[in-house]
C-alpha cells in the first residue's frame, strides 16, 4: 500500500507528498540550483512590479536564489508558451496575468494554433486581484466617464488606447467598455503595460487600462487622471474613483496574478472536491484586495498559504525568532517551505523534494 492510501481519500495529496518526502531520502536536493520565473512581459507592468518582490519571498523560504527573467511577446504568450512547454521540474515558473486564460481562445478564434494549452500548465498561488482602471493624461479634456464616452460617440475611432498586446488584460477592458457605452475605440497595443504607460505619458495614446498598483504614482504626482475602475468596489486608494458598474456600464475586470509552474496538477482536481479540513489543514486564502477569495476553485488549497510567499510574514517571522536555537527553524516555516518545494515541482516530485533539516547550519554537520 502506497503511503497517499494510507491517509483518508485521495484528497490529501498535498498533505501525502509532504510527509512521504520528509521521510524519504532524496535522489536530488531541491533546489539544488536557481529557479528561473517567467514574467512574459517587459519590466514596469503589474507582472514585473509583483513578481518581483514574490521572488525575492520565495528566495527566503527556498533558500536559493530565483531568478526574474522578462520574456514579452504577443501579448505575454511568448512568455506562458516558453513556460507551458518546460520540463515540469521545480526550476521553472510563471508570473501570469488573467489573460493566460484568454490567449488560447484567442488562437482558436483566429484560426491558429494555440502557442499553449491551460492543460499544460498548474496554478500555485494567486497573489493578488486588482480592479483595472481607466486613466487619462492630466491635461487631457476628459474629467469623468461621461465626457469621455460622449466625445467618443462624437469621434468614433479617433480616441486611442494603448495596451499589453492583443487580447491581453488590458485590451479585453477597454474592448468591454467599448461594448458596454457603444463606442468604437483606437486600439494600439504594445509588449506590455511599462511600454503601454510609457505611451500614455508621452502623448502617443489618450487612454490606458491597466492595474492601479503602476499607475498610482502618476495620479498622485498629478501626471494622470483616473476615471473609473472595472471592480465591484471602489479601490482603498483611491476612494473617490467609481466604479463603471456605478456608472451604469456592464463592464467588470480583475488584474488576476498568479504564480504557475509547467505540467498537469494531478491532485488539483481531489483537493478541489474534498471538503473543508478533509485529511489536511486549510491554509488561509490568498485574497484580493476588495476582500473576496479570487479564482480561488483554480488553486491547489494548500499552496494558497500567503506566508509561503512572503505575505502576512509577521507572525511567522516572530515564531522563529522566539523557536531559532542554534540556527534552528520553527517547525511552522519549515512546513511553509517544504510546501513550497512541494508546490513547485508537483505530486511527481514529492519524494525529492529536500526537507529542511532540524539542527544543521549550512555546513550540514
Amino acid at each position: 500500500m502506497s503511503i497517499t492510501n494510507s491517509l483518508p481519500g485521495r484528497a490529501a495529496w498535498a498533505a501525502a507528498a509532504l510527509a512521504f518526502a520528509a521521510v524519504c531520502t532524496a535522489q536530488e536536493p531541491y533546489p539544488s540550483k536557481p529557479i528561473a520565473m517567467i514574467v512574459p512581459f517587459p519590466p514596469g507592468g503589474v507582472a514585473d512590479l509583483t513578481g518581483r518582490p514574490v521572488a525575492a519571498g520565495m528566495e527566503k523560504f527556498l533558500k536559493q536564489k530565483i531568478v526574474v527573467e522578462n520574456k514579452a511577446g504577443a501579448g505575454g504568450g511568448i512568455g506562458m508558451a516558453q513556460v507551458a512547454k518546460a520540463k515540469p521540474d521545480g526550476y521553472t515558473v510563471l508570473m501570469a496575468l488573467s489573460s493566460i486564460s484568454v490567449i488560447p481562445e484567442a488562437d482558436k478564434l483566429l484560426g491558429r494554433a494555440p502557442m499553449y494549452t491551460l492543460d499544460q500548465l498548474s496554478p500555485i498561488a494567486l497573489i493578488s486581484a486588482d480592479p483595472t482602471i481607466l486613466v487619462v493624461r492630466a491635461e487631457s479634456p476628459w474629467k469623468s466617464v461621461k465626457e469621455f464616452v460622449d466625445d467618443a460617440k462624437k469621434r468614433p475611432g479617433a480616441i486611442s488606447y494603448s495596451s499589453s498586446g492583443i487580447y491581453g488584460t488590458l485590451h479585453v477592458a477597454m474592448a468591454m467598455l467599448g461594448d458596454a457605452a457603444g463606442v468604437s475605440l483606437h486600439h494600439v497595443p504594445y509588449t506590455g503595460a511599462g511600454p503601454a504607460i510609457t505611451a500614455l505619458l508621452g502623448g502617443h495614446v489618450d487612454a490606458l487600462a491597466t492595474g492601479p498598483g503602476t499607475v498610482i504614482q502618476h495620479i498622485k504626482a498629478g501626471k494622470l487622471r483616473a476615471l473609473a475602475g472595472w471592480g465591484d468596489k471602489r479601490i482603498e486608494a483611491l476612494p473617490d474613483l467609481p466604479t463603471l458598474k456605478e456608472l451604469g456600464y456592464d463592464a467588470g475586470v480583475l488584474h488576476l496574478v498568479r504564480v504557475v509552474r509547467p505540467g498537469r496538477h494531478a491532485a488539483a482536481g481531489a483537493r478541489r472536491a474534498a471538503p473543508r479540513g478533509a485529511g489536511n489543514r486549510q491554509g488561509p486564502a490568498v485574497q484580493g484586495r476588495d476582500g473576496d477569495d479570487r479564482d480561488a476553485h483554480l488553486l491547489p488549497r494548500r499552496a494558497r498559504v500567503p506566508e509561503v510567499l512572503g505575505q502576512r510574514r509577521e507572525a511567522a517571522r516572530g515564531r522563529r525568532e522566539e523557536n531559532r536555537e542554534g540556527g534552528r527553524e520553527a517547525p511552522q516555516v519549515r512546513a511553509q517551505a517544504q510546501e513550497l518545494r512541494v508546490s513547485l515541482r508537483g505530486p511527481a516530485y514529492g519524494n525529492a523534494a529536500r526537507p529542511l533539516r532540524r539542527g544543521r547550519g549550512r555546513g550540514g554537520r
